[in-house]
């Protein structure tokens, strides 16, 4: 009796871990393709977040998007240029997306975290420094980084925290690719200090442990968005 009590409790619980990993992601889509569309009064059913074009109006060009090159003229010297859902209708319910992002000598991708997505980087031009830090488990946030070339290959896992730096002499390039169809971004600075409207000053000075005319310093700085 006991066995099976705890047969029966192993059970629940692999079932229950098996449900959370897969509500963790984009739900599998039950039909060749889902085309998005923003004009629900053309033939149309909703599914996943976006209304779908009937398939009999679907074209080629709807899984078609060109990516032109980023300007990486700005504060940070980056310019990441997603193709989601929003940017290739084709893409709706097959939970995948991709990013191009270019960088100028010295160029930064801040910190930032994709809430819905796990992120595998390829370098296409040029030298990066790359990273992530991991929750704190075990009271330690660690930190993974490391020197990538042309033609190699880095992932940063779901909800991580992570970055990517230009190292080297020249211009750099790298393509993204994301398990979401949409898998958002949250850039740390931009988020704390750029928020709307602004997080409380007496939040930010107890959580850094800094005075608050530094808080209201950053909080009057231009944070850019480099996507």
């Amino acid at each position: 009796m006991k066995g099976a009590i705890l047969v029966g409790s192993f059970v629940a619980l692999l079932a229950s871990a098996l449900i959370s990993f897969t509500s963790a992601y984009d739900p599998s889509p039950l039909q060749d393709f889902c085309v998005a569309l923003d004009d629900y009064k053309i033939g149309a059913v909703f599914v996943n977040g976006k209304f779908c074009k009937d398939p009999k109006l679907v074209k080629a060009e709807d899984f078609f998007y060109h990516v032109m090159p980023g300007n990486t003229s700005n504060p940070v010297g980056s310019k990441v240029t997603p193709v989601t859902v929003n940017e290739l209708a084709g893409l709706n319910t097959l939970g995948i997306s991709l990013a191009r992002i270019d960088f100028a000598h010295g160029g930064l991708n801040p910190p930032h975290t994709h809430p819905r997505g796990t992120e595998i980087l390829i370098v296409v031009e040029g030298t990066l420094m790359v990273g992530f830090v991991t929750s704190n488990q075990n009271n330690t946030n660690l930190l993974f980084t490391k020197v990538l070339n042309k033609g190699d290959v880095f992932v940063f896992p779901i909800g991580l925290i992570h970055f990517q730096l230009n190292v080297g002499y020249e211009n750099a390039i790298a393509i993204a690719g994301l398990s979401s169809q949409n898998p958002g971004v949250i850039t740390i600075a931009n988020a704390v200090f750029g928020s709307t409207p602004p997080i409380s000053p007496e939040v930010l000075t107890k959580a850094f442990q800094v005075d608050k005319k530094i808080i209201d310093y950053l909080q009057k700085q231009f944070w850019y968005n480099n996507s």
